[in-house]
């Protein structure tokens, strides 16, 4: 199984459930563990059983199949999106010009260590100027990089050049830590606190705050952080 199935799975359950097919993304993900584990058994990785090697390809690939459901929504509203390692990993003497300067745009400074970019699985930027809109961490649950995003954010705001970025979380929640709002836990605490946002993929409904929202709102407040003028785009 590659990431193309996984598309295709999701183009499957869109045809039944439309809009609200985010809302299946664990149910879709339990399919996909079945059909992954018929392919592993036919070439068993060696040193490692398949539950690593699912949560190896889950990992990878729920980041992925995130930026493949929102991408076509982000370009129509003028802004584009590229994964966080695009960046990352790739030397700046072979970027091209423009993702140099989305690069730089959000380098984070650490004085004597260097500059350091925040560990993110998107980057959602302006095209018309390359100024970096948002970044967007995803995991199935908040346990695994919720405080991390956390981190990231008051990083960002501490430099007049990234200080606008806003940070973002989406995640199937699967742990249901984001479902209640009061009392709250400590993962629905960090993203009411110090991030901007975390969007929910999930046939549980939750507690919604403005900081804790349904995954169907995520590109409705793209459209309000833009025609609020926020992020100065044009």
């Amino acid at each position: 199984m590659d990431f193309y199935d996984l598309t295709k799975l999701y183009e499957e359950k869109k045809k039944i459930h439309g809009i609200e097919t985010y809302r299946y993304i664990s149910s879709m993900l339990k399919e996909a563990k079945e059909i992954h584990k018929k392919d592993w058994e036919k070439n068993p990785t060696k040193n490692r059983d398949h539950e690593q090697s699912w949560r190896a390809f889950k990992g990878k690939n729920l980041e992925k199949l995130i930026m493949y459901i929102i991408n076509d929504e982000v370009k129509s509203l003028g802004l584009n999106i590229i994964g966080g390692n695009t960046l990352e990993k790739t030397n700046s003497i072979n970027l091209t010009k423009e993702l140099n300067i989305i690069k730089r745009n959000l380098l984070l400074d650490f004085g004597e260590f260097g500059s350091h970019l925040p560990d993110v699985d998107m980057i959602i930027f302006n095209p018309k100027t390359l100024r970096v809109i948002a970044v967007v961490s995803s995991k199935v649950t908040l346990r695994e990089r919720i405080a991390q995003t956390g981190y990231w954010k008051l990083k960002l705001l501490q430099d007049e050049v990234t200080k606008h970025v806003k940070a973002f979380f989406i995640t199937p929640d699967e742990d249901g830590t984001l479902s209640i709002k009061n009392p709250a836990k400590k993962g629905r605490a960090i993203v009411e606190v110090d991030t901007d946002g975390s969007y929910v993929m999930s046939e549980t409904e939750v507690e919604e705050s403005n900081k804790v929202k349904m995954f169907d709102k995520f590109i409705d407040d793209l459209k309000t952080l833009m025609k609020n003028g926020q992020e100065n785009l044009e």
